[in-house]
């Protein structure tokens, strides 16, 4: 058994990490939210209906960080900075699903690696992970002689676009097909566009109802067309990932990890 903290603990996923917590066998060490929730200042417990934990919500501090043996965050970038920064004064491993960094934030996840293991990934579903490996391949192998995009769909709610999971993939493209390393990110086509361009690599987000997660890559040919795709419809599953990420993560060296690490590919 563990003790493992959550940052966003009032949020979708927030919750379902927590009961994914208990459903383990490990123990809830800290819940962090922001001030503005309703569940502020209340025993964690709340959140999910249960007798009390005697773990409060509360703001985030190296004190409660320091309580856990690792912590998973499912939040807000500006949050996520603030955990990452207790986290290295603390000395805990810190697993970040949070989606939506800038560049100066994602090297700032990168360079906490030098004092405490991190592991970072806009998604810990196990199947999106493979489809981030066959992604890798099929780019690697078929190159620029297919045209490639990427589709996501997520639910009404969702505040950024494209999602984390589809910027992995253009990241996993880009660094598999030497002539795009540089390519145009198209997000959305309208009006006369002209020809499409081999250098270019089409993004497209789609927000409506309560889809869970769905994401597909396209290489399309010329007479051939291939489509990887993985459709979520339970937020369980992310969860599921999550809680397995922070036990992989505790006990190991400081360093940047990735779900290919916790799988094993």
């Amino acid at each position: 058994m563990s003790i493992i903290g959550v940052c966003g603990v009032s949020g979708r996923m927030g919750r379902a990490i927590l009961n994914e917590v208990l459903n383990r066998g490990h123990a809830p060490g800290a819940a962090f939210e922001h001030e503005s929730s309703p569940f502020f200042g209340r025993d964690a417990a709340a959140v999910l209906n249960r007798d009390a934990f005697n773990v409060m919500v509360s703001a985030i501090s190296v004190d409660d960080v320091s309580r856990c043996d690792g912590v998973i965050d499912f939040s807000s970038p500006a949050a996520s900075m603030r955990l990452l920064a207790a986290a290295k004064d603390a000395k805990r491993p810190l697993v970040i699903g949070t989606t939506g960094f800038t560049p100066d934030q994602r090297a700032a996840i990168d360079e906490a690696g030098r004092d405490i293991p991190v592991l970072f990934s806009p998604n810990m579903s196990l199947g999106v992970n493979l489809l981030f490996r066959l992604t890798e391949i099929a780019a690697k192998a078929l190159q620029n002689e297919f045209d490639i995009e990427v589709f996501e769909a997520h639910h009404r709610l969702k505040k950024d676009a494209p999602s984390g999971t589809a910027k992995r993939l253009v990241d996993i493209i880009k660094s598999s097909v030497d002539e795009l390393r540089s390519a145009d990110e198209v997000h959305g086509r309208n009006g006369i566009t002209g020809e499409r361009k081999n250098d270019e690599i089409g993004v497209m987000a789609m927000r409506g109802g309560d889809i869970v997660g769905e994401h597909t890559v396209y290489f399309a040919g010329i007479g051939e067309r291939i489509e990887l795709t993985h459709r979520a419809t339970r937020r369980d599953i992310f969860a599921a990932g999550a809680v397995r990420a922070i036990e992989f993560l505790i006990g190991k060296k400081p360093g940047v990890y990735t779900m290919f690490d916790v799988l094993g590919i």
